[in-house]
Order: structure tokens, then sequence, then C-alpha cells
């Protein structure tokens, strides 16, 4: 199934984020194969949630909004597929940082 990212609404302190490509040149000029690439770890905001509850029932803000670039959890997240990309649903806990 294809789905389109505009047809998805993150749910609670969820974010959609669009993984963006690593460089494939080393700064010297090497060309890195496939298997050499590490997981991107920087990401664009496509989608945000609402917002969670803690635990005495008070609303969590996000942080974050849509179009800001972030830095994730290597291993954070749930891939889902957006078209023909992989992009991932990660918690609002799970991004770092924000990369200006």
């Amino acid at each position: 199934m294809i789905v389109k990212s505009s047809s998805i609404k993150p749910l609670f302190d969820n974010v959609l984020i669009k993984p963006l490509e690593d460089e494939t040149k080393t700064p010297s000029g090497i060309l890195l194969p496939e298997s050499a690439k590490e997981k991107p770890q920087i990401g664009k905001i496509m989608a945000v949630g609402s917002g969670g509850m803690d635990e005495k029932g008070n609303k969590i803000k996000m942080e974050v909004k849509i179009g800001q670039k972030v830095m994730y959890k290597k291993w954070g997240g749930n891939e889902i597929k957006v078209g023909t990309e992989e992009w991932l649903l990660v918690e609002q806990k799970d991004i770092l940082a924000v990369v200006e």
C-alpha cells in the first residue's frame, strides 16, 4: 500500500520525519559505497502530533514543528513507507536536537 505524506497525522507525542540523505563523498572526495554509509540521523519534520500526557494527566507540549531539521536517535522510531521512501515515526523524546 502506498501512503501519501498528507494522509499521515501522528497521534500524541509522535513526529513524522523524512530522513535526509547522507553525503556520498567524504570531505576529501572519496566516493562511499552503499554498504559503508551509516543510517542517517538527521531529518526534516513532516508532521507533528498534538502532544502527549504525563503520569498526572498534564498535557506535554510539543517542542518541535513542521519544517524543522532535527537530529534523532540512531535506532529510534518505526519505519513507514511513504510513496517510495522510508520515513520514520518517532516519539518526541527520541529527538535529540534541532539543527539550525
